[in-house]
């Protein structure tokens, strides 16, 4: 019975870390030792279809007019806590992508709370040091499938709302139900890298995936 239930532990922290794995897994995960990684449905020419297992990440809500502000602001707040700003005093690798949850019912010139994350390692997914700082905490995304829109270049508040616009078009012409409360920019380079920048456009999907091939 001991054995059996070792086994079944043993098997949930190989689940978890199998979805946080290497880089090289990926051809636009270049810069961290590890990435988040998926299962592709299906892809035509304007999307794709992705499936994700449930993920940990850590997490912080910044207030703000624009996205690139608040990004900037709560970039590093959760660098810090990856450097030693936690409990533990440890440091944490870097993983990709960082994401960018955006409310999609704004009003003109008001602003949005953005929730910046950091995907926590697989040697966190399962028990991470706690922050110091109260404005960090960790999240949890489900298993999900997503819809995905890539592009190149810098992800900023224009180029990032141009490709969710793009994208909901794109699904709306499909008649594909997705989440219309909120979408995510996803970002998996660093500043300092110019060239083959790979960024993204997420959106929930709702139902069944609808992934039309001309």
């Amino acid at each position: 019975m001991v054995y059996f239930v070792g086994l079944v532990g043993l098997l949930l922290i190989l689940t978890a870390e199998a979805r946080v794995g290497i880089s090289s897994e990926s051809s636009f995960c270049t810069e961290s030792r590890e990435c988040l990684l998926y299962d592709l449905v299906c892809k035509n020419d304007d999307y794709e279809v992705r499936h994700y297992d449930s993920v940990k990440w850590v997490s912080t809500d910044e207030e703000c007019y624009f996205m690139d502000k608040a990004t900037y602001t709560a970039f590093r707040r959760l660098f810090k806590y990856i450097t030693g700003s936690n409990k533990a005093g440890v440091n944490i690798d870097m993983t990709a992508p960082v994401t960018v949850k955006i409310e999609e019912k704004k009003k003109m010139w008001a602003s949005s709370v953005f929730t910046i994350s950091f995907l926590l390692p697989s040697d966190y997914q399962m028990i991470h040091p706690q922050p110091t700082d109260d404005k960090v905490y960790f999240t949890e995304t489900p298993d999900m499938k997503v819809y995905v829109r890539s592009y190149g270049g810098w992800m900023m508040s224009l180029t990032s709302s141009v490709n969710s616009m793009l994208l909901k078009r794109q699904l709306d012409n499909v008649q594909a139900t997705y989440n219309k409360d909120y979408h995510y920019a996803v970002g998996y380079d660093s500043p300092m890298k110019i060239l083959n920048r790979h960024n993204e456009v997420w959106y929930m999907v709702e139902g069944e995936p609808v992934c039309p091939t001309s």
